[in-house]
């Protein structure tokens, strides 16, 4: 299979700038030209030289650069190099400006570069986002850095730990907007004979030879203040024709009030009320628990149409898609809610996490990633909205998601080698983020919460405006603990995969014993050398039935004797707060049900969580029968707890996933999901009212979704009843809101064009993000071959880039739309490489083609296809994909019996 050059071939510092020069300050002008989608400017970046030197190096890629001219102490005069000669590596995106004489170490030296670029619709770098205006297409322009990007819109050090304080000007059309990183200190209409700004007009006077007197070709300079040392790849700026809303917050540390605002198109910024409140509500609260006030003067939100990732993190100028930050509050279900409430929180999180302290580099990528999500997405957010119960939710979102891919043989180490762009492009992923996050979880239950974040305090504080690597990190937590961190804790980030806890009941105790935990079963010997040392965190039971649990007990052997009353209820793992599965004996499981299931169990909520996921990925693995796995869901027939229902239902579907091409089982699978939750349905009914309890609202919609996706003919004639209803009368209040998504697929795969042609024409002009995402979802959930057709049409001519996952997501839902999916994408492929070349799409549209594949066929078929292709930019993604097909098949191959005995026994 082609790919890039071997790491071994190529030396690690090939891939890094040399360190005889270090940037202190970027002077930058950018002048914006949305008409004729261009942009230019200049920059001068102020230059320590660090050792003596004959030549610079910087990155650059994607720019036309004019003439180069340096200016030093040490020289005479400005040393002038033109463009063309300049050295150019287009591979490493880097240019080298070779100088007649040396820079002595210890000067200083200024270089100023001209530089033009188009807006390309690629979503990184500085590029250009489309929106609907006055019925004709319009464009506004903003900036997407992360990870290697930056140089895309102007020469740089396009290295995290290369910071540096800069200056921003932009220049733009009169009539629009500029947003930066920092407030705007002044703001003028340009005239050749404008008295500030004067380096700027003489620029400009020099581009432009004449302007008409209209509105339209006015142009406006509006200069930014100096911003404190930062990274590239959290620069940013943007210019269009936003509208915002307005709120502060009051700095508890300070006292300061502090602007925040979020901007958007003015057609959507009616729904920016609730992402702006969620900023106003956490941002005291990260500066009471880190003790470190936020250091701007502002923090603004943009929200784009076009956007690759979800959100990203840029230094007071936060941006995102729409589904990330906007919705109606009238018409909003839950998941949107959090989902909007989640980015906001992560985001503000790397504010401190990876703005203020940042990694050294991209291999460090979880110390920003993994703190964002468990403390911006769990520790924060609970407090601002304790009724989700965000800590137990945890469980069955990062953490499920993390061992989910950690258990194959292509994960990887969450600090993991990053050489060069392509592959940090390709971390950002379950391990950075979910992984990184569940190990930290992990050690702050070890150490207590509060120690935990005390001793992140100490690593910010220590490291303010700095790098860091993951040693600086355990000694912060060390120092605030007093226990061995990097003991605990080192081969949880160096080494990849997690261990499974065997449970051996013997005289007097239990004997509990190690090793690796693979998806595909038990872990060949050079695939199981790893250690880990586990924190068991033990819950036991005394003889007045009262629990306890030792949070100290550390498994950092293969194996080890505890000794315990195994006549009581026991459990490891207590809260599912470790991070690996346990296997019991099956006696001991059938126990384990019994006491979770009853009404006032001693196995809290997080306890009862763990014990789904683990059943059914040990089943997966062929740990146990998969029969066991179902008789567990089956003792939870009256849990009160919608988490539960929730693992349950998630667990169920990934079967009838796995099995979708055996029609026997799945009919049969169907039929237990039915039962188990149609009844609950019939409790619950399809209306919300306003004031229930969140955990009944989500109950509801999982117990109707699984009901309809089972096929119960009572909840799909009440859906498509209300989808009718909404399409007759143009009123769709008839549709919660939580049931939207359901409601638009099962509409979609019973009926015919009639639905189709109603969901594409809500796509074509949602109402809110959530309403065109449901959408299009559900245009890939047809059975009719030519509606499919249609909807890979609109894939391949009418669908922006970042929605492009949606509509693949919806086709491989849909059982029948699997195969046509892969073909499409494999007769498409070039045209899809080119469109997404630029950014991370390719990798994502890998997994959603192939990961509901299932057979040894499919897995063969899919890596030939692949041979001789470049798969440098998603070979990641490539290989997890193809590990998820074989384990699938395997699992078919060792369960497929199992499953259909059990599930006929009941029938």
């Amino acid at each position: 299979m082609a790919g890039p050059i071997s790491e071994a071939t190529k030396p690690a510092d090939q891939y890094r700038l040399p360190t005889n020069v270090r940037p202190t300050h970027y002077d930058l002008t950018v002048r914006t030209d949305l008409e004729k989608l261009k942009f230019d400017g200049y920059v001068t970046v102020h230059l320590d030289v660090v050792r003596d030197t004959k030549s610079i190096q910087f990155n650059t890629a994607k720019l036309k650069l004019g003439h180069a001219k340096l200016a030093s102490s040490s020289l005479s005069e400005p040393f002038v190099q033109e463009a063309s000669s300049l050295k150019y590596d287009d591979e490493e995106e880097r240019a080298t400006l070779d100088l007649p004489m040396t820079l002595p170490a210890g000067t200083k030296a200024e270089l100023k570069i001209d530089f033009e670029g188009e807006l390309t619709g690629a979503m990184m770098g500085y590029y250009r986002s489309a929106w609907e205006h006055e019925g004709k297409t319009a464009h506004y322009s903003l900036t997407q850095f992360e990870p290697t990007a930056a140089r895309r819109a102007f020469p740089c050090w396009d290295e995290p730990a290369l910071k540096a304080t800069f200056s921003i000007t932009m220049v733009s059309r009169a009539d629009t907007v500029n947003l930066a990183n920092m407030p705007a200190v002044s703001e003028h209409v340009y005239e050749p004979s404008l008295k500030e700004s004067t380096d700027v007009v003489s620029w400009l006077s020099s581009k432009v030879s004449a302007l008409t007197t209209g509105e339209a070709d006015k142009w406006k300079i509006t200069k930014f203040e100096k911003t404190p040392p930062m990274s590239t790849y959290i620069v940013a700026w943007a210019n269009g024709p936003f509208a915002h809303l307005e709120s502060s917050y009051t700095s508890p540390l300070s006292g300061a009030v502090r602007p925040l605002r979020v901007y958007t198109t003015p057609d959507l910024i009616h729904q920016a009320q609730f992402a702006l409140d969620v900023k106003r509500q956490v941002l005291p609260l990260y500066e009471r628990v880190f003790d470190i006030e936020y250091p701007l003067p502002k923090l603004d939100t943009l929200v784009a149409t076009d956007f690759d990732a979800g959100a990203m993190e840029n230094w007071g100028l936060i941006t995102g898609r729409t589904s990330a930050f906007l919705l109606d509050p009238a018409k909003a279900d839950l998941n949107g809610k959090k989902n909007v409430a989640a980015t906001q929180s992560h985001e503000v999180a790397h504010m401190w996490f990876g703005n203020i302290t940042t990694m050294e580099w991209w291999d460090n990528l979880y110390l920003n990633e993994g703190f964002a999500s468990l403390v911006g997405e769990t520790i924060i957010l609970d407090k601002v909205f304790p009724e989700w119960k965000l800590h137990s939710a945890f469980i069955s979102g990062d953490l499920n998601a993390a061992m989910s891919l950690d258990a194959k043989l292509s994960s990887h180490p969450i600090e993991v080698d990053t050489p060069d762009a392509n592959m940090a492009n390709q971390i950002f992923d379950a391990l950075s983020y979910d992984k990184a996050a569940s190990v930290l979880r992990m050690l702050s239950r070890y150490v207590t919460e509060e120690k935990f974040l005390k001793g992140v305090s100490i690593y910010l504080k220590k490291f303010l405006y700095k790098n860091t690597v993951t040693k600086d990190l355990w000694q912060g937590i060390a120092e605030a603990s007093g226990l061995d961190v990097p003991k605990v804790m080192d081969n949880w980030v160096k080494k990849m995969g997690f261990p499974v806890v065997k449970v051996t009941e013997v005289e007097g105790g239990i004997r509990v014993r190690q090793d690796r935990f693979l998806e595909t079963g038990p872990a060949d010997p050079k695939d199981n050398e790893t250690i880990w040392s586990i924190p068991l965190s033990l819950l036991t039971v005394d003889s007045n039935g009262k629990s306890s649990i030792d949070n100290t007990i550390l498994l950092d052997e293969r194996e080890k004797f505890i000794a315990l009353d195994t006549s009581k209820p026991f459990k490891l793992n207590a809260g599912t707060v470790s991070v690996f599965r346990v296997l019991y004996s099956p006696e001991r499981l059938v126990k384990i049900a019994e006491e979770a299931a009853k009404e006032n169990s001693v196995f809290s909520l997080e306890d009862r969580i763990g014990l789904v996921w683990d059943a059914l990925a040990l089943s997966k693995a062929g740990y146990m029968e998969v029969s066991s796995a179902l008789k567990l869901y089956e003792a939870f027939r009256n849990e009160k707890e919608y988490l539960v229902w929730n693992s349950i239902s998630q667990s169920l579907s990934a079967l009838a996933s796995t099995w979708f091409e055996d029609a026997d089982i799945l009919k049969k699978l169907d039929a237990f999901r039915r039962e188990l939750f149609v009844p609950i349905v019939k409790r619950l009914g399809f209306d919300y009212p306003e004031d229930e309890h969140v955990d009944v609202r989500q109950l509801r919609t999982t117990a109707i979704v699984q009901s309809a996706d089972s096929g119960d003919e009572f909840v799909v004639a009440e859906l498509i009843k209300r989808f009718n209803q909404a399409v007759e009368t143009g009123d769709d209040s008839c549709i919660p809101p939580d049931l939207m998504t359901v409601i638009y697929r099962t509409a979609v795969t019973k009926g015919g064009r009639k639905e189709y042609d109603a969901v594409t024409s809500i796509v074509a002009k949602p109402k809110t993000p959530q309403m065109g995402i449901a959408g299009m979802r559900a245009m890939g959930a047809s059975h009719d071959k030519a509606l499919l057709e249609e909807t890979w049409d609109y894939i391949m001519t009418k669908s922006r880039d970042q929605n492009l996952f949606y509509l693949f997501a919806g086709l491989q839902e849909n059982f029948a739309g699997r195969h046509f999916l892969v073909r499409k994408f494999e007769e498409n492929y070039d045209a899809l490489y080119n469109r997404l070349i630029d950014n991370f799409g390719m990798q994502i549209l890998i997994r959603y083609t192939f990961n509901g594949l299932a057979s040894e066929k499919d897995h063969d078929d899919a890596k030939a296809f692949f041979e001789g292709k470049d798969t440098s930019k998603y070979s990641m993604a490539l290989a997890q994909a193809l590990d998820t097909i074989k384990s699938r098949a395997a699992w078919i191959q060792r369960s497929s019996n199992d499953l259909r005995e059990w599930l006929s026994n009941r029938a």
